[in-house]
């Protein structure tokens, strides 16, 4: 490390170029995702885990961050960036228009709740919001509605997507769920 803890810049780029030259030989690694793309791939019909997730015990396991009288709190698997969370209704419905008041009005409550521990955890200096309805708007799930909210900061874009299409999060789900949880249940029990 150099003066006031930044990373010696020399190391960066030397790093970056290696990362370079694995990636126009192929070997980026994400052996997490084939479950993922397969599914996608070959049309499986797997449960929803956006229905059976939220009836598990076991919160951290399954991601879940918060739960509300209609609707939930739960961290994406395939984040687009550290602390990228999806509020959604505990009932199976894709069409925005079937949303009743009540999962509607606590959705935006729980927006509010994210945003909120998202910044007084990770601190961004943004955040990308919404829904894709409709695989070809992206959604993976379209059967069941899911809000996104996705902090983002100033320089969190790097060589990775441009060269390998693939970003790069650099704290592990378990992790972020845990200071996460934590911030979801102090600001919770101020309310």
């Amino acid at each position: 490390m150099t003066k006031k803890n930044h990373p010696d810049p020399e190391k960066l780029r030397s790093e970056e170029k290696a990362a370079q030259a694995n990636i126009k030989e192929g070997r980026l690694w994400a052996p997490w995702r084939m479950k993922y793309i397969q599914a996608a791939a070959w049309g499986e019909d797997e449960e929803c885990f956006l229905c059976v997730n939220p009836t598990m015990v076991d919160n951290e396991k399954n991601l879940l961050l918060h739960r509300g009288r209609y609707c939930f709190v739960i961290m994406n698997l395939y984040p687009y960036n550290n602390g990228h969370i999806m509020v959604a209704p505990y009932r199976h419905i894709g069409d925005f228009m079937d949303l009743t008041s009540e999962e509607m009005t606590e959705t935006m409550e729980l927006t509010r709740l994210s945003i909120e521990a998202l910044s007084a955890t990770m601190h961004p200096h943004g955040y990308n919001i919404g829904l894709n309805l409709g695989r070809v708007a992206g959604a993976g799930i379209e059967e069941h509605l899911h809000l996104h909210i996705v902090p983002r900061w100033d320089g969190d874009t790097n060589f990775m997507p441009v060269l390998a299409e693939t970003k790069v999060v650099s704290e592990s789900l378990h992790e972020s769920w845990r200071r996460l949880r934590q911030a979801f249940e102090g600001i919770s029990k101020k309310k």
